[in-house]
């Protein structure tokens, strides 16, 4: 299978919201006008398509949103500068092919140079091993976990620290 790698159209967001959907837990649950909200205000809201088929997506935020996550709001308070990956998916039918790696190298180039830290969570309760995985292989270290969802959910939050490859 080839990728294309682009920004996000207003008529890729059903597909987006069905693909974000089926993933849930792992990643929260959004609706429609959430995702409208991400397209307008996210620092990178890219999508990796397959011909007309989605495959993947990935939304980064910088400091200073309007967004309420509990975990993007934990980085802010600890963290002056960071580029937070709030969800990544991708389809079944493009798995284990490197292309969670290469949007997250995607959004790397999209940042400026001085952006010292890569930020994202990972559930813990209820695990998500794969991705635990993932992000390791990747380069990143747990700095920290938060429950959320009325104590439902734990995550451990990760960084990895860009100023030794940039």
């Amino acid at each position: 299978m080839t990728f294309d790698i682009r920004d996000i159209l207003t008529p890729d967001l059903d597909a987006v919201l069905t693909l974000n959907q089926s993933e849930v837990p792992a990643l929260g649950s959004i609706d429609i006008e959430q995702m409208r909200w991400f397209a307008s205000h996210a620092a990178y809201f890219r999508v990796a398509m397959s011909g007309e088929d989605l495959a993947a997506f990935l939304i980064g935020l910088r400091p200073a949103s309007e967004y309420a996550s509990p975990n993007y709001r934990w980085f802010c308070d600890h963290y002056d500068d960071f580029a937070y990956i709030d969800r990544v998916a991708v389809a079944t039918i493009a798995r284990r092919q490197g292309l969670a790696s290469r949007l997250y190298d995607d959004f790397l180039e999209s940042l400026p140079g001085d952006v010292s830290v890569l930020a994202c969570e990972v559930n813990i309760n209820p695990p998500n091993e794969s991705s635990m995985r993932f992000h390791a292989r990747y380069g990143f270290d747990q700095v920290g976990s938060q429950e959320i969802d009325n104590g439902s959910k734990e995550v451990a939050l990760m960084v990895k620290d860009l100023r030794s490859i940039r």
